[in-house]
């Protein structure tokens, strides 16, 4: 039995089914990313586990115990919120020991949980400050640490980052992963970034619409897309995906696409740009980005559609190409992905 089982799980506003019969399974120990697009329900998911939100039909189980009829404060889980929800009036100390206190625990173990806490989290300096004293890195370490000194059994993270800046955001998640890594404790992690899920999860559990599109490692995800939403959702810059009713010729040149009447899906990473009259496509320069570390090409291709293909080329080198410059394209025919006119993958 899994540490942490969703059987079925519903939940619908009026009409509306925003979590559909969702079944999931979740290992002690794990660190899962729920991620999808905005109003996919991954929050709603989340904090039906919390016990926030009531659910309709399903269940939740936590370590062989059914928790489904629990109220949230009785089900030995921690969650973080978006918003750092901190006492404005209380010191770093009394909100990360608020929760104990409020269970009456010894004085002496609250200051020894405390200090470890802070130590852990880099706030010894700022006990005594209150949350307006400290960055907005800050108070989320303050928030994640008012929710490791309860030591529940799962913690629940809900877009915890994005208030942050790009810089502090990329930071923190670094500070998260090394916490998961010291602490090996159950974690379930919502958010909208990619990036985070690919970076931080042992699992993503890829949503849309209330349902599951896929679940596994980040790099099974990036590598078998089972559909093209997934394949699309995962990876930036998004994977190209090309009708071949609109470009003919790219089916012709990719071995695995002979004869393939629906979609190809190219990795931009797997795009080379050849100088012009090379490679077995022609196309025309759009757009430019370059990126330091790399580069960004985006080119237009003649298709059978009125203003051609788009499809984007990323490289690790700098380029003199500039937009309204002809060049040549190739695709590596190993790496293609190829869906059907519904967009789910087709064996390979």
């Amino acid at each position: 039995m899994s540490y942490l089982q969703l059987k079925g799980v519903t939940k619908a506003f009026g009409k509306v089914r925003v979590i559909d019969a969702v079944d999931l399974r979740i290992e002690r120990g794990e660190f899962v990313v729920f991620v999808g697009p905005s109003g996919c329900g991954k929050s709603t998911l989340l904090r039906m586990i919390a016990g926030l939100t009531e659910i309709d039909s399903g269940s939740v189980e936590l370590d062989g115990r059914d928790i489904t009829g629990l109220a949230s404060s009785k089900r030995d889980l921690a969650m973080v919120f978006q918003s750092y929800a901190l006492y404005p009036h209380m010191s770093v100390y009394d909100n990360l020991s608020f929760a104990l206190r409020l269970a009456h625990v010894d004085k002496a173990v609250i200051r020894q949980k405390v200090h470890r806490v802070a130590e852990i989290l880099n706030l010894s300096d700022y006990l005594q400050r209150t949350p307006k004293a400290l960055s907005g890195g800050q108070r989320q370490r303050v928030a994640i640490g008012r929710a490791i000194v309860r030591a529940p059994k799962v913690f629940l993270f809900d877009e915890p980052l994005s208030n942050l800046d790009a810089a502090l955001r990329g930071q923190t998640r670094v500070e998260i992963a090394k916490l998961h890594r010291d602490l090996g404790a159950t974690t379930i992690y919502v958010t909208h970034d990619q990036v985070e899920a690919m970076t931080l999860a042992d699992r993503v559990v890829v949503l849309r619409d209330g349902r599951i599109e896929q679940v596994g490692s980040p790099l099974d995800l990036y590598d078998r897309p089972a559909n093209q939403f997934v394949a699309r959702f995962i990876g930036t810059p998004q994977m190209n995906i090309i009708d071949t009713a609109a470009l003919p010729a790219l089916s012709s040149i990719v071995a695995a696409g002979a004869g393939h009447d629906g979609l190809i899906g190219v990795r931009p990473e797997n795009v080379l740009v050849r100088p012009a009259g090379q490679g077995r496509l022609a196309g025309q320069v759009e757009l430019v980005e370059s990126l330091g570390s790399n580069t960004l090409i985006y080119a237009s291709l003649a298709g059978a559609t009125p203003g051609g293909v788009q499809i984007i080329a990323a490289q690790n080198a700098r380029t003199s190409l500039r937009p309204g410059d002809a060049v040549g394209l190739d695709v590596a025919p190993a790496s293609v992905h190829l869906f059907n006119r519904q967009g789910h993958a087709l064996a390979p």
